[in-house]
């Protein structure tokens, strides 16, 4: 698969704002607060009086990661996606109550992307991916393929947030909200990250003794450079992921 470097990073939660914040954490994890939400000032008053809060966290680690980089394609990456609002309109129609129409187009895996298009004015590319416990191996993935296709550059955005109930029981080790985006570019130098995905088992799991979601283990292995682990495997059902980077 084609290899990458990562231009720029930035990510955000309740507590931890600054890159170097997030690495002290990553490599000590502890518990954060859950409740926060970012100012998002760069989105005019308007259109942010329009994003609930996990849309804010996505799109303040989007425009922290973007700032004045040229437009390129982006990929927003959710497990979830906003439940909270799914769960307030599935609650309207059992009571047969009117649905807001606003709240229904935001309700949808690609309306984080919209905004943040149409905020910025920018023409290029966007998707939405949602893919179970791979979602950051599909939307890597999928930003490979667009670098290989000539693509200078990509964004990533992962977010998620803690599940609503009734649906509490479907999160795993997801106990605050964040976002997460990194800024590629296609690379063949010695340094470059690789993902493979290789069927079976191949070797021991990571070791998830921090009780960190998988997305926040990928970010740990991205962002931590040459003093870093070269390997991260991440084992899901009959596949076996594997996050390289040869130094």
């Amino acid at each position: 698969m084609m290899g990458f470097t990562i231009q720029r990073w930035a990510a955000w939660a309740p507590g931890l704002v600054e890159p170097a914040a997030w690495e002290a954490w990553l490599s000590k994890p502890h518990a954060l607060p859950a409740e926060g939400t970012p100012a998002l000032t760069e989105m005019p008053a308007m259109m942010r009086r329009r994003v609930d809060r996990l849309g804010r966290i996505a799109l303040q680690a989007s425009y922290q990661a973007h700032v004045d980089a040229p437009d390129a394609p982006v990929l927003f990456a959710s497990r979830y996606g906003d439940l909270g609002r799914s769960v307030e309109l599935l609650t309207q129609l059992a009571r047969s109550e009117p649905l807001s129409p606003t709240s229904f187009s935001l309700s949808v895996h690609n309306a984080i992307g919209a905004l943040y298009s149409i905020a910025r004015g920018d023409p290029s590319s966007y998707g939405a991916i949602a893919a179970g416990e791979e979602t950051v191996e599909a939307a890597f993935t999928e930003a490979c393929g667009l670098l290989a296709d000539g693509v200078p550059r990509v964004m990533v955005v992962i977010y998620d947030e803690p599940l609503p109930a009734p649906w509490q029981h479907f999160s795993e080790s997801l106990e605050f909200p964040h976002a997460w985006a990194c800024l590629l570019a296609a690379s063949t130098g010695a340094d470059a990250i690789r993902l493979g995905c290789h069927p079976g088992a191949r070797g021991p799991a990571s070791p998830q003794a921090d009780g960190l979601p998988a997305d926040l283990r990928a970010l740990r292995f991205l962002v931590t450079g040459a003093a870093g682990a070269s390997r991260w495997e991440h084992p899901v059902g009959a596949r076996h992921w594997r996050w390289e980077r040869h130094a």
